[in-house]
């Protein structure tokens, strides 16, 4: 046995960035533990980033290049593989269109600095706009909403933890979810002081929350009926006075026609569909109001509700008429290391104003809706996508109409992923390229803490990578840096920085002896030369701060006088395209009131679990943890005749799924919840392989008639759904899918 050795970095699975101490032994990470020394992340670290390097051990890890013959996959060699589907792509774009090539841009991709910007350097170089990405399943509506009030998509306000004297939490369970936008470690701890020093907290949730039981008041709200909450909050707000008229005078457009569209919405009226007792929401306002700083705080349970693009539209127009809005105690806008939303603006980069061939939707953040995808791939006609990348992600788990899904991909001309394990979208790929795992790579914070300050507390942090591949694996950088060039399609549509990346690489492959390594781009030079030009120390100096490097605390009162981008400089409060979408408000309100007696699906996660991709360790699935559940209230499974832990059918207007129940009083009765990620049976992952659970999202639709205006979301929770207990035939499979599919 080597010696054991100590080394820094930080975790890349989610927002939280969590600094992590690691113990080596020669090329094996063998223990990770939290940092308790880190400047921001405070000694924490979740199940799953402590485990990580478990999961990416795995003997299902993808080590090489695979091919797939239909059912049977071989080992080829990279440069079959680049050759191969580099003459598919070439072959595709000169006989049909450039747009007929894909890519889907999963979560994985945006935790790291070059992957997400060489995987569009690549399109950009095909000359393709067929961008897909998963922030259309869960956040488009925020980006949307952003860049019509602020200018810029990713200027995206977030409470101001630290000194807020009243939060109200709306869809969101940060204490296992963490805080999304926003790299808030440990929650708990967070939002335990910020009660001790006396900070009303209050969670609006379908569900009594992790979150709820660890501090604050819990008030039930029905799902799908956010919007008016939140329009009868603003509706109250105004009524009490607590709007500050100078500031809207000084930074702001539209209140008037704001104003006229919260007439109509008092807090009596909405009680019928929301839950929420008129006293008890005007209880909140009046907390809201009084307070010394405030801020309303939402995620994906209003943005995956139906209306999250009108429910988060009126809460940030509610921070904004308060006054909380760029307010210490309030709701702030960070700064990054450069000033990424005007440089953003400026050339046009997320800002693209193109529409989809199929439903005329919009793109956000320069991506259409996932919504779409299907259909984009099934309907004949000119740009019909015939060939899609996958990177850094599983759509055929965590997309709507996932049974509908899988037949398009099956009609493919060229599938390939990107990924760390073969997932299932990788089951039905003609190419799985194997990449490097975060382990295995030097890496900066990602784009929303290092460009826009989205961080309780500011600091920066650099990481080496720690350990080398196995195999054959490659950083996604480097394998988008070959494909364009065996496609004939350079990166970023430049022959002369194609030529001057591939002479970076082969100058920095023969310096570094890679005699037996995969070729590779100097990441940390290219890294290092991006800290630089923002002023920054380079990457080596950063190194030196193991635990981090704090930056100046954010600075309240700087944004709504300089870094407002919208063309009058001002917040718009009641743009045109959004005022339009009020208009179906009146009709959505009379069908809730029509459908008061249905039940409503509701997603539910567990700490254990992270999207589709921790189910491959024992640890995490084993026992009564290798399913998920149908949750729902004891008094509703009594009527409905069901009994705990035995099957039951969930229909919806587009599918079935059949799996145990668990009674669950934390529940408002008429809502039921059915954790997401599940359905492995296709895959190659032999532990995730052998759990039961069910894809939930084969019973949310998709198609163009189902996404919203502007944002491209579709309804991912408060899906109406039909339940009773299992009878008849058994359900085709837990994964909804014929046997004679499971295993493509």
């Amino acid at each position: 046995m080597n010696e054991t050795t100590t080394r820094h970095t930080f975790c890349r699975i989610c927002e939280s960035l969590c600094g992590l101490e690691v113990t080596m032994d020669g090329n094996k990470v063998v223990k990770i533990r939290p940092d308790n020394e880190h400047v921001a992340t405070r000694g924490f670290g979740c199940p799953k980033g402590l485990k990580q390097h478990r999961l990416f051990n795995s003997p299902d890890r993808l080590r090489y290049p695979m091919k797939r013959s239909g059912k049977e996959w071989q080992r080829i060699s990279w440069e079959q593989a680049l050759r191969e589907i580099g003459q598919k792509v070439a072959k595709i774009r000169k006989d049909f269109d450039p747009d007929a090539i894909a890519m889907y841009v999963g979560t994985a991709a945006g935790f790291g600095v070059l992957h997400p910007v060489f995987a569009q350097g690549f399109m950009q170089g095909i000359g393709s706009k067929s961008m897909f990405a998963s922030a259309t399943q869960d956040c488009s509506n925020k980006f949307a909403v952003a860049e019509k009030i602020y200018g810029f998509p990713f200027t995206q306000p977030f409470p101001d933890l630290h000194n807020t004297n009243c939060l109200i939490v709306v869809g969101a369970n940060p204490v296992v979810s963490k805080w999304s936008f926003l790299q808030v470690p440990n929650p708990s701890l967070h939002l335990k002081e910020m009660e001790r020093r006396g900070c009303k907290i209050f969670f609006v949730d379908p569900r009594k929350t992790e979150s709820a039981k660890v501090a604050g008041e819990h008030v039930f709200i029905r799902p799908g009926t956010d919007v008016f909450f939140y329009l009868s909050f603003l509706h109250e707000l105004i009524k009490m006075g607590g709007v500050d008229q100078s500031r809207i005078a000084d930074h702001m457009e539209g209140y008037e026609e704001l104003k006229g569209l919260a007439d109509a919405w008092p807090a009596e009226k909405t009680a019928a569909v929301t839950r929420i007792p008129a006293e008890k929401l005007k209880e909140l306002v009046r907390a809201y109001a009084e307070s010394d700083g405030a801020a309303l705080y939402c995620s994906t349970g209003v943005n995956m509700g139906g209306n999250g693009l009108l429910a988060f539209w009126i809460q940030e127009c509610i921070n904004a008429i308060s006054g909380n809005l760029d307010r210490r105690g309030g709701t702030l806008v960070g700064k990054g290391i450069m000033n990424f939303p005007k440089f953003g603006r400026k050339n046009g980069i997320l800002m693209r104003k193109d529409r989809s061939r199929i439903g005329n939707l919009p793109s956000v953040n320069d991506a259409y809706p996932g919504a779409v995808l299907a259909d984009e791939i099934l309907n004949p006609g000119e740009k019909q996508i015939r060939a899609l990348f996958v990177t850094g992600g599983n759509p055929l788990i965590t997309m709507a109409n996932s049974n509908r899904l899988r037949e398009a991909f099956q009609k493919l001309e060229l599938l390939v992923t990107l990924d760390i394990l073969p997932t299932e979208t990788g089951a039905l790929a003609h190419y799985m390229l194997p990449c490097t795992s975060p382990m295995e790579r030097p890496d900066l914070p990602f784009i929303f803490p290092l460009m826009l300050g989205l961080q309780a507390k500011p600091y920066l942090q650099a990481t080496e990578a720690l350990i080398e591949p196995d195999g054959e694996q490659r950083d996604e950088a480097s394998i988008y840096l070959d494909l364009a060039k065996y496609a004939g399609a350079p990166l970023f549509g430049s022959w002369l920085g194609q030529k001057f990346f591939e002479c970076t690489r082969w100058y920095h492959s023969r310096k570094r002896k890679n005699k037996g390594k995969q070729p590779s781009l100097p990441q940390k030079s290219i890294l290092s030369g991006l800290l630089r030009l923002t002023g920054q120390p380079g990457f080596k100096k950063l190194l030196r701060q193991k635990h981090g490097k704090l930056r100046a605390p954010h600075e309240p009162g700087s944004f709504l006088d300089n870094r407002v981008l919208t063309d009058s400089g001002k917040v718009e409060l009641a743009p045109a395209s959004l005022m339009d979408q009020t208009e179906k408000l009146a009709g959505v309100f009379a069908e809730e009131l029509e459908r008061t007696d249905e039940f409503r699906l509701i997603s539910k996660r567990a700490v254990t679990t992270h999207n589709s991709w921790t189910h491959n360790l024992e640890d995490f699935v084993s026992g009564e943890r290798n399913s998920n559940y149908l949750y729902i209230h004891p008094a509703d499974a009594l009527k409905l005749g069901l009994k705990n832990k035995e099957l039951a059918d969930v229909r919806s207007a587009t599918g079935k799924v059949r799996l145990p129940v668990r009674f669950l009083e934390d529940l408002m009765p008429g809502t039921v919840a059915l954790p997401h990620g599940w359905g492995h049976q296709s895959t190659h992952q032999q532990i995730a392989r052998k759990t039961k659970g069910v894809n939930v999202n084969i019973l949310a639709a998709d198609g163009p008639e189902n996404a919203e205006a502007w944002s491209g979301m579709v309804k991912l929770t408060g899906i109406p759904v039909k339940i009773s207990p299992a009878a008849g035939e058994q359900a085709p499979s837990w994964s909804g899918l014929p046997e004679d599919e499971l295993l493509v």
